[in-house]
């Protein structure tokens, strides 16, 4: 039999939030992914490869969540112009897979209807659909066939059940040659789609029945995690566990790390000749670079909390506890996702403000999430705090340097609040719209999307150590090697280095905010990645003491510092905008520079003076 070659079919995945389309687009693909921005908007774009079982390609897309092909956000734009064939340098999809939760048909069929007026070939994927039967729900899945006009495919995402049917339905509609180019769809009316609603009511009643064993166990669950004090009391605890556990649980991962790096140094101290090239190993590589890969067991520590309670559906509830603390804040109800999307990172969270309509609270949410304590700050403030603050217990349970990061994020959040509070006021007045969302059902986390999205961070961290770090390490390391020492000169090399003289040069500016020269150096680099002032610190402290290799670098510091001035630098580091990239990413949303530089200049001026007051303070009560 003649192989066929072909090009492969488009297929667009489409559907409401939390229905587990990504979960679905992952069965699908696995590994055979990539992530990207479309072009011209900053909407992320995940495609992925699947093959059927005729032997046919298939080019998967995972489309934004939306309710409705009336768009009103960037996220529901795309998605919507996606469907329609009409993004720049993309084809139309020749499939839409439409991926509805099946326990909660009621948003989605309203959306499956506009899809239908569309005219493409479609399958609507019933996933959760274990879930549904475990409740009794009856759905008449050969009556909503013939009702809606496209196949029906029951799924299980996360355990991959249904996905050779899903894709031999996509095949079958493909070579059958139903494959439409035709677009005839026009944004509904409000009158039409009170009509589509109605439609949609009429087809769910007449297609599903209520289930026999109602899911109790989410409104059960929900009566106390959703409680107005007993839920925003539990929420803390999952965050003090969460900040407990980046100290104590990953702690002995980190000792393995640091001894690999260390015993690595010592190698190549011990067989590499005294020169520039092993200064450039052992004090530039090895210091550098393994003094931030060190903290990788802490920050898989901290996203493995966020992505179990994302995937159990916790996180949404989370958003609805804080929605009323936001609200008084000014901030729109739809800022609560991309401020927890912060915790991970800026960047992320600045981009996911799109679901945001209106311009003005876009740009508060975007003005303020970079205040919001992410992950590349985690070992910045691990180093400082294993340095000044001693591993106790207090209060008989909690340990006091996860306390103590604990009260960091703690100081974030307040002072994104405090912020947002502030620019509503005086700058953008008016009411704060009300925050509508769906509440998923609680599921089950998958053990293989957990460790899936657990390698990808961890992929990513040390992506970012060899493309950002690295780099930034040679250039440290050459400024602090080059010019060397004159004869006969009895200071520390360093001293007459180029970053040396930087920083004794701009000492005085950091000087009243008890910043030495050697800090001021590590903040220079830092500002393309909060996480390289360690690298730099490293290399500096590494080339500046010849004990430096005597120990962690925690204790050279305690050595070298005193308590205040470690306290103004993790103060200076909860407001700083030390990262380039997020004030990139500003321009590009807000398509100006005059954000950046407004966000650039009352960060700095924050981080400023709270290291003053934290440094004038503790000199005052004797830790100076």
């Amino acid at each position: 039999m003649s192989e066929v070659v072909m090009r492969p079919a488009r297929v667009a995945l489409v559907g409401n939030p939390n229905t587990g389309k990504t979960a679905l687009f992952n069965a699908l693909t696995g590994s055979r992914q990539k992530v990207a921005n479309y072009a011209g908007v900053t909407v992320e774009r995940k495609e992925g490869h699947a093959v059927t079982a005729a032997g046919r390609s298939l080019s998967i897309l995972d489309l934004p969540g939306t309710y409705s092909l009336r768009a009103r956000s960037p996220d529901e734009m795309v998605t919507r112009d996606a469907v329609l064939g009409k993004l720049a340098g993309e084809e139309a999809p020749d499939v839409v897979v439409a991926v509805a939760d099946a326990t909660n048909l009621r948003l989605v069929l309203r959306l499956i209807l506009e899809l239908k007026a569309v005219g493409r070939p479609m399958v609507l994927a019933l996933n959760m659909y274990d879930i549904a039967q475990r409740q009794g729900l009856r759905i008449d899945i050969e009556g909503l066939q013939r009702e809606l006009g496209c196949p029906i495919v029951t799924t299980v995402a996360t355990r991959k059940r249904g996905i050779a049917e899903l894709t031999a339905q996509v095949d079958a509609l493909i070579a059958s040659g139903a494959l439409s180019t035709d677009n005839t769809w026009h944004e509904p009316s409000a009158a039409e789609l009170r009509g589509a609603h109605g439609e949609a009511q009429r087809i769910l009643r007449a297609y599903v029945r209520p289930p026999e064993r109602p899911d109790t166990f989410t409104g059960k669950v929900d009566s106390v995690l959703l409680h107005p004090v007993a839920g925003l009391v539990i929420l803390l605890a999952l965050l003090f566990l969460m900040f407990q556990a980046v100290f104590t649980w990953a702690a002995p991962v980190e000792d393995l790390v640091d001894g690999a790096f260390g015993a690595l140094g010592a190698l190549a101290a011990q067989n590499l000749p005294d020169g520039l090239f092993k200064s450039f190993i052992t004090d530039g590589l090895i210091a550098g670079v393994g003094g931030v890969m060190v903290f990788l067991p802490r920050i898989l520590t901290l996203f493995f909390f966020i992505i179990l309670l994302e995937d159990f559906g916790y996180m949404a509830r989370a958003a609805f506890l804080l929605d009323r603390l936001m609200g008084a804040a000014g901030l729109h109800g739809r800022s609560v996702i991309p401020l927890l999307s912060s915790v991970a990172c800026a960047i992320p969270g600045i981009m996911s403000t799109r679901v945001i309509d209106n311009k003005r609270d876009r740009l508060t949410t975007i003005l303020v999430a970079p205040l919001i304590t992410c992950s590349a700050r985690i070992p910045v403030y691990a180093l400082i705090i294993s340095a000044f603050i001693p591993s106790r217990t207090v209060w008989g349970f909690a340990n006091l340097q996860g306390l103590v990061m604990f009260g960091l994020y703690a100081a974030g959040i307040l002072s994104t609040l405090a912020v947002a509070l502030v620019i509503r006021r005086i700058f953008w007045r008016g009411e704060v719209e009300p925050f509508l969302m769906e509440l998923p059902t609680y599921k089950t986390p998958s053990v293989e999307s957990v460790l899936r999205n657990l390698w990808q961070r961890a992929e990513i961290f040390v992506n970012r150590a060899g493309r950002i770090i690295f780099p930034l390490t040679i250039v440290i390391w050459f400024m602090s090697t080059f010019p060397g020492p004159p004869a006969g000169a009895t200071d520390p090399a360093i001293n007459y280095s180029l970053a040396g003289r930087l920083g004794h040069l701009l000492a005085p500016l950091l000087e009243p905010i008890g910043f030495n020269w050697q800090m001021t150096v590590a903040l220079i680099p830092g500002f393309a990645a909060r996480e390289v002032a360690v690298a730099a610190l490293g290399t500096v402290y590494s080339i500046g003491d010849a004990d430096a290799h005597v120990g962690a670098l925690a204790d050279q510091l305690a050595a070298h510092w005193s308590i205040a001035t470690g306290l103004s630098f993790l103060a200076w580091y909860v407001f700083a905008p030390q990262c380039a990239s997020t004030l990139g990413v500003v321009k590009r949303e807000t398509n100006s520079w005059r954000w950046p530089l407004i966000m650039f200049a009352y960060m700095t001026t924050l981080a400023y003076l709270a290291s003053f007051l934290v440094y004038r303070g503790a000199v005052a009560v004797g830790w100076g």
